[in-house]
């Protein structure tokens, strides 16, 4: 379900690179040529697309890993809701909308009914404010949170709805507000993970968190190339940039599998199989934790 969530939030988002995902998490030097920084109409090939939806997924899953490895919900981990006077400009309404989007993924995991009402108020502020709010169904949401009985369909239904406003924004040329979302999304989800990882350190949360090296780094690029055009996004591309120093040391190897044969639509298909593997300490997590605590709170006040 979350995976499939991940799709429908992060597909249509544009992204620039020209290496594959797995390239892009052994770099450490990031080079963004002057044809980039200065376009105003940015693509990607459909590859490079399905290596970043990879490499988010971690991030959309992370509610689920968390409750699975029995880690107790907590309110703390969540961004306040009484700042929303604060995000009034579309680029700083953009970014929160991602931040609580992924809380609402965390409150709905954990069926967290009152909260959910709470942040689907706040979202429904930030969306109208960007003029999006008619793509949120905001009704059936809240019929849904309310009855407890179906999450699925709340997780579903939400996730629909934020790819519709995604739609509608690059639609009427505001691609940037979509990636502000995206980034949004991140920050928040990196700064969960790293504080369960807190309270419950362990090699799988541990691994989940070096895995975001390579977002990362795609995320640095198109803010950069975003600056020209929209100045707003050269302080959190600078935030961004301090954090990846202390990702830059984490190595993400790639090991191949056996590969696999199905039938697909009376077809032969070979699937190839391959797993990776983060070398990353527990200081490096730990440095990465106290950064990422910094960066979120930043973007939340």
């Amino acid at each position: 379900m979350l995976r499939m969530g991940l799709l429908i939030l992060i597909m249509p988002v544009l992204f620039v690179s020209c290496q594959s995902g797995r390239d892009r998490g052994m770099g450490t030097d990031i080079g963004i040529p002057d044809s980039v920084i200065y376009a105003e109409s940015l693509e990607i090939s459909e590859d490079v697309m399905e290596g970043m939806i990879s490499n988010v997924s971690s991030i959309v899953e992370m509610s689920a890993l968390i409750k699975d490895l029995g880690v107790p919900y907590s309110d703390r981990y969540l961004a306040t809701t009484a700042n929303m006077d604060s995000y009034n400009t579309n680029f700083r309404r953009a970014l929160m909308l991602g931040v609580f989007g992924a809380d609402l993924g965390y409150l709905i995991i954990y069926n967290r009914t009152t909260a959910v009402m709470d942040y689907l108020a706040s979202i429904r502020r930030l969306s109208d404010g960007l003029a999006v709010g008619q793509f949120f169904d905001f009704s059936t949401l809240r019929r849904l949170a309310s009855s407890q009985s179906n999450p699925d369909s709340l997780m579903y239904i939400s996730l629909q709805s934020f790819n519709r406003m995604d739609n509608y924004l690059r639609a009427e040329g505001r691609a940037h507000l979509s990636n502000a979302m995206v980034a949004g999304v991140w920050v928040e989800g990196l700064y969960l993970l790293t504080q369960v990882a807190k309270t419950l350190p362990g090699e799988e949360i541990f691994e989940r968190i070096g895995e975001q090296k390579i977002i990362l780094n795609d995320l640095i690029i198109i803010f950069r190339s975003y600056e020209r055009v929209h100045p707003e996004f050269a302080a959190l591309s600078g935030e961004l940039a301090s954090i990846k120093e202390l990702f830059d040391p984490v190595s993400i190897t790639y090991e191949v599998g056996e590969p696999e044969a199905v039938e697909r639509d009376g077809m032969l298909m070979i699937i190839q199989h391959e797993r990776s593997i983060v070398n990353i300490t527990e200081q490096q997590v730990n440095e990465i934790t106290d950064k990422a605590e910094i960066i979120r709170n930043n973007l939340i006040l």
